[in-house]
C-alpha cells in the first residue's frame, strides 16, 4: 500500500479534529501509505478567536500545520474528513474549502477518490451523524467511493456504535476516548486498504 495518497482534511477549533487528524495518519503511515494531514482555513475574524483562550492556543499551536489547497485533493487516491458538528452540518470552514473544488470535480478529478468521515461533538448526541451523512452528499456529487466502516470492527461499538465514520465526544479531562481512538485507527486503515483496491483495479483495467 506504499503507492497510497492520503489526504486528511480536518477542521478544528480547539484541538479535537486536529488529534483524530494524528491519529489517523499515524495509521494509515503503518500500512506504508503516504499521507498529507491539511487543516482548512479559518474564517473567523481574528477578535473572535481572542475571545476563546482554547480556541487562540491551538490557533497558534498548529501554525505549522499546511493549509489545504485543491492540489491536495487532485493528489489523494484517498481523503479523510475531521470535523466537529455545527447544529448537524460540517462547520463553514470546510464548506468553503469544498466550494472551491469546482475546477477539480468538472475536470473529473473527485471522480473515484476513495472517501471516509469522522466528526466530534461536546455530548454523544450532538449531531455526529448528521454532520457525517451531510458531508457525504457533497461526496456523491464528486462521484467519490464511500469509505464507511460500518460494523467491520469491534471497535464501532466500543466507541459507541456510529456506522457512518467515527464520532468522539470529549471525556472531561478534554482526552479522546481509547476505544475512539481505535475506530479512529480502523476507520484509517480501512480507508487506505479500499483505496489500495481501487487503484490496483485501475492500473489492471488501463
Amino acid at each position: 500500500m506504499s503507492n497510497v495518497h492520503l489526504t486528511i482534511l480536518y477542521y478544528s477549533a480547539t484541538g479535537t479534529n486536529y488529534r483524530m487528524a494524528q491519529i489517523a495518519a499515524e495509521a494509515a503511515r503503518e500500512l506504508g501509505a503516504e499521507v498529507r494531514v491539511r487543516k482548512v482555513a479559518e474564517l473567523a475574524p481574528r477578535e473572535v478567536i481572542e475571545t476563546s483562550p482554547a480556541w487562540k492556543a491551538h490557533v497558534e499551536a498548529t501554525a505549522h500545520v499546511p493549509v489545504a489547497t485543491p492540489d491536495d485533493v487532485a493528489w489523494a487516491d484517498a481523503v479523510i474528513f475531521s470535523v466537529p458538528s455545527r447544529f448537524g452540518n460540517i462547520p463553514s470552514q470546510m464548506k468553503q474549502f469544498l466550494d472551491t473544488l469546482g475546477p477539480l470535480w468538472a475536470k473529473g478529478l473527485t471522480a473515484n477518490k476513495v472517501v471516509s468521515a469522522m466528526s466530534s461533538a461536546q455530548n454523544p448526541h450532538g449531531g455526529q451523524e448528521a454532520t457525517i451523512l451531510s458531508l457525504y452528499t457533497s461526496m456523491y456529487h464528486w462521484g467519490a467511493i464511500i469509505a464507511a466502516p460500518g460494523f467491520t470492527d469491534a471497535s464501532a461499538y466500543a466507541s459507541g456504535g456510529n456506522p457512518y465514520g467515527t464520532s468522539v465526544t470529549l471525556s472531561e479531562n478534554g482526552e479522546i476516548d481509547p476505544g475512539a481512538q481505535d475506530a479512529i485507527r480502523h476507520q484509517a486503515r480501512r480507508t487506505v486498504t479500499i483505496a489500495s483496491w481501487v487503484k490496483q483495479g485501475q492500473a489492471v483495467t488501463v
